[in-house]
């Protein structure tokens, strides 16, 4: 597989979301500089590099046997069928960053046939881009916005090495440079700006982590794996009830097929059972409240996130903060 740039897939006809949140966090209240970033509400993105999916993407190593031989028996229903369920975002990269997207889910794999460095995303599939590359756009994104801070999750790694994780951390290094933010307790906005510092680099390998003191732990990722928005929302509820962690969290508002969904509705798609749950999610999201009390939000990820105007909901509840 060949490097490219990021860019939007054609899976959807989905709008385009505008640039008006590119730069959200430098236009907050003054009095929310000095609130830490784990009592924010801050948008993401669920399984960020999805859109980069494509027809000539091979199938994770890590899916059953069974599907690897329906695509080599029949590629031509199979592919398509994975695609339409794999698939979570449209907007590239850069998009979700000008439409106010500030923690990116980042899944990756070393693809088994490729180069010996050959580091992609995955999601059922793996993408066309290559890690390295998409780490420098998000990092010329940056520069150009130097007052906005990104959550960079990587995570669900898949083939990785202990060589190759630090030659990943290497590359993460080399790329951001200072912009990293060394793990500790968790900044607000007015300190990160003083120390020039935009990214706080979540990374789900315990030895990797205990190497390098700027990568920080797994953000935990509420993920209810529903299929019915009602049922999402009660899971929510639910672990809102047993008090939000300490640190950075995400509230997943993904909804999630199961075999049986698909089956009795072989004419959808993720991005069908996403918009048609999406008022009822993006409802909930508007009753959330940040901060520090047992029952607040923090990061809250959805997929299709230029579909509505969740990352614009998001972004408005800081203003709740701003009441107390």
């Amino acid at each position: 597989m060949g490097g490219q740039v990021s860019s939007p897939g054609s899976f959807s006809g989905l709008p385009y979301a505008p640039k008006a949140n590119a730069d959200w966090m430098s236009a907050l209240n003054s009095q929310l500089w000095d609130v830490p970033l784990h009592q924010l509400s801050i948008p993401g993105s669920h399984d960020t590099m999805t859109y980069c999916l494509n027809k000539k993407s091979p199938i994770s190593s890590k899916e059953p046997r069974l599907l690897h031989l329906l695509c080599k028996v029949l590629p031509c229903v199979t592919l398509p069928m994975v695609l339409k369920w794999s698939t979570t975002q449209v907007l590239s990269v850069t998009e979700q960053l000008d439409a106010g997207v500030r923690y990116l889910d980042l899944r990756i794999a070393h693809v088994e046939d490729g180069s010996e460095r050959n580091l992609h995303f995955v999601h059922m599939v793996y993408t066309t881009a290559l890690v390295e590359d998409t780490l420098t756009e998000i990092s010329e994104w940056l520069q150009s916005h130097p007052r906005e801070v990104v959550i960079l999750a990587c995570r669900n790694f898949e083939g990785m090495t202990e060589d190759l994780h630090e030659y990943l951390v290497g590359c993460i290094k080399n790329i951001f440079g200072d912009m990293l933010c060394p793990r500790g307790e968790v900044p607000t906005l007015r300190q990160l700006w003083s120390r020039g510092q935009q990214v706080i680099l979540s990374y789900e390998d315990e030895a990797s982590v205990s190497r390098h003191t700027e990568l920080w732990p797994g953000i935990p990722y509420w993920w209810g794996n529903k299929v019915k928005p009602q049922d999402l929302v009660n899971y929510l509820e639910l672990m809102k009830s047993h008090g939000r962690p300490g640190g950075l969290f995400v509230a997943g508002i993904n909804l999630t097929e199961n075999l049986e969904f698909i089956l009795v509705h072989p004419a959808w798609s993720l991005e069908k059972l996403t918009l048609s749950g999406l008022p009822y999610l993006c409802a909930w999201v508007r009753a959330q409240c940040p901060g520090s009390a047992a029952g607040c939000t923090n990061i809250i990820a959805g997929d299709f996130i230029g579909a509505s105007g969740f990352v614009s909901d998001v972004i408005g509840l800081n203003q709740k903060l701003l009441r107390g």
